[in-house]
């Protein structure tokens, strides 16, 4: 399922902090904004390597 230049709405999760946001495509990939309450709440830095779990939304 996608929208408006072919984002796809999903809920994402990094640790303990979840969040809906949608994948951005770019270059053949896509792109997973994180939020920065998210980024905050996580003690996220710059160049961190996280997991983040999706789900797609429908």
């Amino acid at each position: 399922m996608t929208y408006g230049w072919g984002m796809v709405p999903v809920t994402a999760q990094i640790g303990d902090t979840e969040w809906t946001t949608s994948l951005f495509p770019k270059d053949g990939r896509y792109v997973v904004p994180v939020k920065a309450r998210v980024r905050t709440s996580e003690g996220l830095e710059v160049g961190d390597v996280v997991t983040v779990r999706l789900a797609v939304n429908a």
